[in-house]
């Protein structure tokens, strides 16, 4: 089993920043892609961003490009998502994810993932 554990969330401005982080502990693979996903009240869960194991490729939403950042330290089993420019619309509960993948694969959808963290929440007001 992986264990998932967010940090970082809270309840901020618009336009004010924040940055969530995801420590893995537990079972060790070779390899895994981290992402994030986020459920906002009567919503499905959706994808925001994910990161590759072996180059640190990310992808991400369309919603969140160019003002959100995913960036992991696999040394510290570590993934962080650098949140600037924040709209109501962002708020929502922010999921940590895992999919035992390949290097260069990055998860992008929530049937892909392996393990869930418990989540964190994020508040955005206007």
């Amino acid at each position: 089993q992986v264990q998932l554990v967010e940090s970082g969330g809270g309840l901020v401005q618009a336009g004010a920043s924040l940055r969530l982080s995801c420590a893995a502990s537990g079972r060790t693979f070779s390899s895994y892609s981290m992402a994030w996903f986020r459920q906002a009240p009567g919503k499905e869960r959706e994808f925001v961003a994910g990161i590759s194991w072996g180059d640190g490729s990310a992808k991400y939403a369309d919603s969140v490009k160019s003002r959100f950042t995913i960036s992991r330290d696999n040394a510290k089993n570590t993934v962080h998502l650098q949140m600037n420019s924040l709209k109501p619309e962002d708020t929502a509960v922010y999921y940590c994810a895992v999919k035992i993948a390949p290097f260069y694969i990055v998860v992008v959808a929530a049937g892909q993932v392996d393990y869930w963290g418990q989540g964190t929440q994020v508040t955005v007001s206007s």
